[in-house]
């Protein structure tokens, strides 16, 4: 990865941050009388909103508990941040439109002091609220099923059941129980083929080896295979090492190739998209990936990120199965993503090419879900 656009980028989202952090703050602290311990206030708040930042340097440098204790905290925060300054810009509004066109009751600036005091606390309450209500929702994935038909002719079993899941995300947040969770649910499916469309590990390994996750992951079971392809954040974390690590514990990583599987349909894995930001390298085209093979064969496609769909419709792909985009993970980002991709989560048939895109299992930043649920994909193919 180059050193000078990471630093660029760093540095603006770290300006960001900051400046959305200030701008909470300071209308925090308009809404606290003066005198009330205002210094434990204002070391509060900004342990809370530097937590984040300082546990990502801290999960490299040094892992330990501590490291793990600060990343749930900032993570948190992260989720409660967003809604504060909704929350805040909310309020921020009223009060501009108010100065124009005055509507709200004149009880409101008996005790303008009184007032403010108790709108911070009934928005520390309500975000509060949201917070734990995303935090419970992302701890309680479900089974989504699709059932799709490929007109295309096989040998053998004309029945193919997958289990598809993406955006895992193991690491500090998602450890252990997670991990256990997602294997005892995809066991529970009976499938015959697991597929894992990308980011399975959250960035850095080490919280993963530290918990032996890799352990838990050799419990999945399927006849036909375990697979798996790169995401971004294999990247940002090295996806050698991850590569290497999963392998070791059962599941085959298709790198810019394709496999002919049980002699009855072709499965192909792309490097993800932001391979070459990282490496230097570029991916293979998917042309190169799929040239030579027979296209009498179901074709099931994995890549990670959802773009330029156009292109496995054009080549014959039956199947490509994606995730990466978290359905935005928490509303209203999912606006967002839906402008971005053609398609943020769901299903979606283009001529012959049946797309679903996972808004995924796992979560990344905050700990946290609205506006979507984890999920664990069966997908139910038949044949001709």
């Amino acid at each position: 990865m180059k050193i000078a656009p990471f630093l660029i980028f760093f540095s603006i989202v770290l300006v960001i941050y900051g400046m959305i952090n200030t701008y909470i703050f300071t209308r925090f602290m308009q809404s606290i009388p003066a005198g009330s311990s205002e210094k434990i206030w204002i070391i509060l708040f900004w342990v809370l909103a530097g937590s984040f930042i300082v546990a990502r340097f801290l999960e490299r440098a040094y892992p330990c508990n501590f490291t793990e204790v600060m990343t749930w905290v900032g993570s948190l925060w992260l989720g409660a941040m967003t809604y504060f300054v909704l929350a805040l810009f909310l309020i921020d509004f009223a009060r501009l439109i108010n100065h124009f066109f005055p509507f709200l009751p004149r009880i409101f600036y008996i005790d303008y002091q009184k007032t403010k005091l108790i709108a911070l606390f009934i928005t520390i309450g309500l975000v509060m609220m949201i917070v734990l209500a995303g935090f419970i929702n992302a701890r309680t994935p479900g089974i989504r099923t699709l059932e799709l038909h490929i007109a295309k002719k096989v040998k053998g079993a004309k029945t193919l059941k997958i289990a598809m899941a993406s955006d895992i995300h193991l690491g500090t947040l998602i450890g252990k129980r997670g991990a256990s969770r997602l294997v005892s649910m995809i066991n529970g499916l009976h499938p015959d083929i697991v597929l894992f469309a990308g980011d399975l590990v959250d960035e850095d390994l080490k919280p993963v080896i530290r918990r032996n996750l890799g352990e838990t992951l050799k419990n999945l079971s399927a006849p036909l295979g375990i697979y798996a392809i790169t995401g971004n954040h294999e990247y940002i974390g090295g996806a050698a090492e991850a590569v290497t690590y999963l392998t070791a514990h059962n599941i085959r990583f298709l790198s810019d190739t394709v496999e002919l599987i049980d002699d009855r349909f072709y499965l192909a894995g792309r490097d993800d998209r932001d391979k070459s930001r990282f490496t230097g390298k570029p991916r293979k085209p998917l042309e190169d990936i799929l040239k030579g093979i027979d296209h009498s064969f179901p074709i099931i496609l994995m890549d990670h990120q959802p773009f330029q769909l156009s292109i496995p419709e054009q080549l014959g792909v039956d199947l490509q199965l994606s995730g990466h985009t978290h359905h935005g993970q928490i509303w209203p980002f999912n606006y967002i993503t839906n402008a971005i991709y053609e398609v943020s989560w769901g299903y979606k048939k283009k001529r012959n090419t049946n797309i679903y895109v996972s808004c995924g299992f796992g979560t990344w930043g905050p700990p946290m879900r609205l506006g979507n649920r984890p999920e664990i994909v069966s997908i139910i193919l038949t044949f001709d």
